[in-house]
């Protein structure tokens, strides 16, 4: 008995965003040692933790889909990126790299909604969310080093920012969390 409650095409894009948390997985923790290379042990760190939450994400997809009867396929991880040439170019990178995340997850969540697979719908929509934080996340970094000075900033503010990063929460406050005590 067939027990599969996936469409092929479903069950072929989950795994497909699977494998696509996985090279990001691989992305940051590139990332990471490249800072870890050049000194900045507190962005290494955030990095790694980073690359860890992406790895988290590829296992909620391969449990979801296993869960429904399908079966993931793990393909070949394409090799990360070339390391940045600068903070900048490595924030800026995450930055993006998360944007692109945001309009896979938005693409499976149009598929869910056409086909009127309601079961994927909602587990999507846990990543939608994720994704708020993500980009957050990403923004905050980019913000962070420009306060700082960008690559020119001083060699006594990139240590504090790299300090400030070793300890920094991977998760932020969302806006709908706001409330007039907690702004």
């Amino acid at each position: 008995m067939n027990t599969n409650r996936l469409s092929p095409a479903m069950e072929k894009a989950l795994s497909d965003q699977m494998n696509k948390e996985i090279h990001a997985s691989h992305t940051f923790l590139s990332y990471g040692i490249w800072a870890d290379d050049k000194g900045y042990q507190g962005i290494a760190n955030f990095l790694y933790r980073h690359a860890q939450e992406e790895r988290n994400h590829s296992i909620k997809f391969m449990e979801y889909v296993l869960n429904r009867g399908g079966k993931p396929k793990v393909d070949a991880i394409p090799a990360p990126p070339d390391d940045p040439q600068s903070l900048t170019e490595c924030f800026d990178n995450v930055f993006k790299h998360e944007v692109d995340n945001t309009t896979s997850i938005y693409k499976l969540v149009d598929r869910a909604l056409d086909e009127k697979d309601w079961a994927t719908w909602n587990f999507m929509q846990w990543f939608v969310q994720e994704q708020i934080e993500e980009e957050t996340l990403a923004q905050d970094l980019i913000d962070k080093l420009k306060i700082a000075g960008g690559d020119q900033a001083s060699n006594e503010s990139l240590f504090t920012l790299d300090k400030a990063l070793e300890s920094a929460p991977n998760d932020v406050p969302l806006a709908q969390e706001a409330t007039g005590d907690n702004p």
